[in-house]
């Protein structure tokens, strides 16, 4: 069982900096991406910010510049620094990555799978 757990969301005002985590806990033998999306209320889900095992970043256009996403391999959490934050970026953010579990428990044979955080709400307004 793996579990992705997600905190630091809150109200800020414009202009203002959140910082998000996501950790994992559970039975991993390996973490490939962690991503961050957003849905904002009547919009789709959108891709913000990519990390990848080997540490290379992609970020959505619209947040270049203002934040950053980062890793810690030994806590198996990604984070999300979220810099000159604007209104639009109000929105529900959700960690997900590619985790690697053994098949069966004591296997040295393992498959991956992408999990998803419960969600955290973030609301830029003054």
């Amino acid at each position: 069982q793996v579990q992705l757990v997600e905190s630091g969301g809150g109200l800020v005002q414009p202009g203002g900096s959140l910082r998000l985590s996501c950790a994992a806990s559970g039975s991993i033998f390996s973490i490939n991406n962690m991503d961050w999306y957003r849905q904002a209320p009547g919009k789709e889900r959108e891709l913000v910010a990519v990390i990848t095992g080997g540490g290379r970043t992609t970020y959505l256009d619209s947040v270049k510049g203002r934040f950053t996403i980062s890793r810690d391999n030994a806590k198996n959490t990604v984070y999300l620094q979220m810099n000159s934050l604007k209104p639009e970026d109000t929105a529900v953010y959700y960690c997900t990555m590619t985790i690697g579990t053994p098949l069966y428990s004591g296997s040295a044979q393992y498959s991956f799978k992408d999990y998803w955080g419960q969600g955290t709400q973030v609301t830029v307004s003054s």
